[in-house]
């Protein structure tokens, strides 16, 4: 069991970040690997860095905390901020804790034994989703997925492409539902219509990405990346 968890420091402030990192220091459990006032500048420094946990401010110049937060794959996440009317959408992208500051160590100390507790939990690792097709009620297993469209017929409907050559169409369900329920490291949304399975990656590059999955006439898939997703895209075939 971990006794430590390795953070990273956020806020675009220097004294807010200064502050931060002195409590950290104080806190046993927390190992600081790297403090930023920059978010891009974390972001571009993800790759390189072995962390658990980020403590981030959310009002920021350029990529807001749950922008970053929501790009951070697998990692840990605790707010600290001015501001009470993020906490909502905070928790809604799974969030450790949210503190308003001014920060305490005490507070601080509750947070990061929350982190520490969900670190050291063991993960339940779910094999399939539940989800209504034009062909019944179907368990859609996360392996079997290559990647889903936005269907023809109905914008409100996606059609799925599986590895087996097959396809479904899923009934009146949105993108954001879709992704909230596929394993993140796994899937990414690479434009408005289309989400892929990271396995199904042939080629890419910083405009285009050619799946596996071979169409009617033999040739592979070829999508868009669009400007939108291409930094959470480029982030995963990273890591």
């Amino acid at each position: 069991m971990n006794t430590k968890l390795k953070c990273l420091l956020l806020d675009d402030e220097l004294p807010g970040l200064t502050y931060l990192k002195m409590l950290c220091e104080q806190i046993p459990e927390l190992e600081i690997v790297k403090a930023f006032d920059n978010p891009e500048k974390l972001l571009a420094e993800i790759p390189k860095l072995d962390f658990d946990l980020c403590i981030s401010d959310i009002e920021m110049p350029g990529i807001d905390g749950l922008t970053l937060a929501s790009l951070l794959q697998n990692k840990l996440v605790i707010f600290t901020t001015a501001y009470k009317n993020y906490a909502a959408e905070a928790f809604d992208i799974d969030a450790v804790d949210y503190i308003t500051k001014p920060v305490t160590k005490e507070r601080l100390q509750k947070a990061v034994a929350k982190a520490l507790e969900r670190f050291n939990k063991p993960a339940v690792t779910k094999k399939f989703i539940h989800l209504n097709t034009d062909k019944g009620k179907a368990l859609l297993y996360f392996h079997q997925i290559q990647y889903i469209k936005t269907a023809v017929s109905d914008s409100r409907d996606k059609e799925v492409f599986l590895v087996d050559g097959s396809s479904l169409i899923l009934k009146n369900i949105n993108f954001d539902l879709l992704l909230s329920q596929l394993p993140e490291t796994d899937f990414c949304r690479v434009n408005k219509k289309e989400i892929i399975a990271m396995t199904a990656v042939k080629f890419f590059n910083h405009n285009e990405i050619t799946l596996n999955h071979q169409e009617q006439n033999g040739k592979f898939t070829t999508l868009i990346l669009s400007e939108t997703y291409r930094s959470d895209f480029l982030i995963k075939v990273k890591i």
